[in-house]
């Protein structure tokens, strides 16, 4: 018998009775008033016996659920009282039948539990979790028990151990857990060369004055480093508030500005959850690395096996200083003129700026330091046909290399130069990695979370506009005249293709790349052919377009059958998508074999990286992708839109 069914049983009832008795006193006073005060002390006296009914009724039911109890646990009622752990015993239906005195005051409250169902007091638990081999964790009126249960064949016995003190401890010392945190000013130099003394002095104190207002607002301090940075010392419920609050901060930042063009930017690398303070700092580091590896911006968390991030909606800033440029250049012809041969390779599907990038450090390498090179690629994947066409028809088919030649020409002393690419899952061949000893990086895409990390060097810059502008950059230090007409078209293609013509991440070294490889005699007409497309390429490409969808400011294409040269198709309906009126991303995904492939673009106002890496892909704020194996378009389609209906897109951005 439940005791909230007995009282929506009887209390109708007797609010019924009593109304009636009542609204005829009343409507007695008009005729009578002798009539009134009888029936209005008969209403008052019926009223009492009822309570005193119900009263005597709840009585009987508690006697009744008592002596039940009794009659089936005989040997545990006995000594209920005398048990120093709070108890009930359960009916079948999970409704107490009798409950102890230290139940009674120390769960209850002195209220009476008789008839509840048990899972008033389990948090939401489900009955079946109290039964486990050690109980469960529950919560009730602020306090923490741990209950478990002996089944019998007429029901249960529950136990409630206090755990409250424990708990409190527990969750006490997990929230106080030290968190070390380090903050760069990322563009602290490109402000003050944009702005006078006075001003610039202004904003690196008002960034200052924004990291300490943070830091305040929680129980940590801070401590100002050198060169921009700024070392924190929180606990973790700190952390978990700026975590809650996406890292206000970030946006603080921003809004400081000079000439009202300019934003600061700050980044922010998060070490917690280590042993000890030492491990929380190296995290941080490591964190503070990954953040500025991404373009800045933002802040990256790192714990013992994970990171996660939050921020990075600026474009990245350009750093103009060549200084880097020059030292990478040297350590990079120190390796070559100390290996038997070079082999270059760039990521898979290599595409005009992978195989451009490829044949500008093969010149260099042949040319300028005068090391045997050559070029891994796979012909029948490549989206750069024409590219590797027009090498071959001038007499350089010897230099592209299957990955099994490539294999058979690897030696202890050959050293593997990997561009456009620093994640081993998107290698044109992985074997060549996994068995080549010495390692060189070259790339230009936002930092992933797995990424080579045995690189002799690494060389990686996310504020390039292309891994081939990187190239062009460092050929002028390996060997300034090694560059032919031809290399510097390919060269000029790689660059052409990741900035849209020079519309996208594009800045002052970028031109200045581009300037140089036209003074080697690179012709803008003869890489425009380059991108020419066949006639079903190009009715393929608008296809996708015409049927796009737009949802949440998104363009949504998609290729159920499998086309040939979709890849290229894709990539280029994906571009065009971005010229329609409140489009800020373009997303295309088409399927080869039992894998779909999603093609993503932006103008940089959203980080499709950012969305691609949900999906387990990356790439670049305005460009990226992803690969999803066993999954159909449809599952993709849904999967896509699910993370596009959380974005936070805005109209007038759109617009704008």
């Amino acid at each position: 018998m439940r005791k909230n069914e007995n009282k929506y049983i009887i209390t109708p009832l007797f609010l019924v009775f009593a109304v009636v008795m009542f609204a005829m006193a009343f409507i007695s006073i008009r005729y009578s008033l002798v009539a009134f005060l009888v029936e209005l002390v008969l209403a008052i006296t019926a009223t009492v016996l009822v309570a005193v009914s119900i009263t005597n009724l709840k009585s009987l039911i508690t006697m009744v659920l008592s002596g039940a109890s009794k009659k089936l646990f005989k040997e545990e009622s006995k000594n209920i009282d005398d048990n120093m752990i709070p108890m009930v015993i359960l009916s079948k239906d999970n409704e107490i039948m009798a409950a102890n005195d230290l139940f009674k005051e120390n769960v209850c409250e002195n209220e009476d539990p008789l008839g509840d169902s048990i899972n008033k007091y389990l948090s939401g638990d489900k009955p079946e979790a109290i039964f486990g081999s050690n109980g469960t964790d529950t919560k009730y009126k602020d306090k923490w028990y741990i209950v478990f249960a002996v089944t019998h064949d007429y029901g249960s016995i529950v136990y409630f151990i206090d755990d409250n003190t424990y708990k409190s401890n527990s969750d006490e010392y997990l929230e106080s857990r030290p968190v070390v945190a380090i903050v760069a000013f990322d563009n602290k130099d490109e402000l003050e060369r944009e702005a006078d003394n006075s001003e610039a002095i202004k904003v690196t104190v008002a960034v200052e004055q924004a990291i300490v207002k943070w830091v305040s607002s929680t129980k940590g301090f801070y401590k100002k480093i050198s060169g921009g940075r700024y070392i924190v010392v929180m606990e973790e419920r700190d952390i978990k508030k700026s975590v809650d609050g996406k890292f206000k901060i970030l946006d603080d930042i921003r809004t400081i500005k000079i000439n009202d063009r300019l934003s600061a930017t700050i980044s922010i690398g998060v070490g917690r959850g280590g042993k000890t303070f030492k491990e929380n700092e190296q995290w941080a580091r490591q964190a503070l690395d990954m953040a500025l590896g991404r373009g800045g911006d933002q802040a990256a968390i790192k714990n013992a096996d994970t990171y996660k991030f939050f921020g990075g909606v600026s474009k990245g800033i350009e750093k103009r200083e060549k200084v880097r440029t020059r030292v990478i250049a040297a350590s990079l012809t120190n390796h070559i003129n100390n290996s038997s041969n070079v082999i270059i390779m760039g990521h898979r599907f290599s595409d005009l700026d992978s195989v451009g990038a490829s044949i500008g450090m093969w010149s260099a390498v042949v040319k300028g330091l005068h090391k045997n090179a050559y070029i891994l690629i796979n012909r029948q994947q490549t989206l750069a046909k024409s590219l590797v066409a027009s090498f071959e028809k001038a007499g350089f088919e010897s230099i592209f290399k299957t990955e099994d030649e490539a294999l058979a020409l690897l030696d202890d002393h050959s050293l593997l130069i990997i561009v456009d690419t620093h994640s081993p899952n998107f290698l044109e061949s992985k074997t060549v990695y996994e068995r080549s000893k010495r390692v060189v990086v070259i790339d230009h895409h936002r930092m992933m979370v797995n990424h080579i990390d045995n690189a002799l060097v690494f060389y990686h810059e996310p504020y390039a506009s292309s891994a081939s502008e990187m190239t062009a950059e460092l050929v002028q230090y390996l060997g300034h005249d090694s560059l032919s007409r031809l290399e510097s078209e390919a060269l000029l293609s790689g660059i052409m293709l990741d900035t849209k013509n020079f519309v996208l991440r594009t800045g002052v070294r970028t031109f200045e790349a581009a300037a140089y490889l036209k003074s080697n005699g690179a012709d803008t007409v003869e890489v425009k052919r380059l991108f020419s497309n066949s006639i079903d390429t190009y009715k393929v490409k608008y296809k996708l377009v015409s049927e796009a969808e737009i949802f949440n400011y998104c363009a949504i294409a998609s290729a159920e059958e499998d086309i040939q040269d979709i890849r290229i198709a894709s990539a280029q309906a994906a571009d065009e998508l971005l010229g329609i009126e409140n489009v800020k991303a373009s997303f295309v995904m088409y399927k080869t074999g039992k894998t779909v492939n999603i093609s993503a673009r932006s103008l940089g106002d959203l980080n499709v990286q950012v969305i691609m890496e949900q999906l387990g892909g990356g790439g670049h704020q305005t460009m990226a992708a992803c690969q999803l194996e066993n999954t159909s378009i449809d599952e993709a389609r849904e999967k896509l839109v699910s993370i596009i209906s959380e974005l936070d897109v805005n109209k007038d951005d759109a617009a704008g």
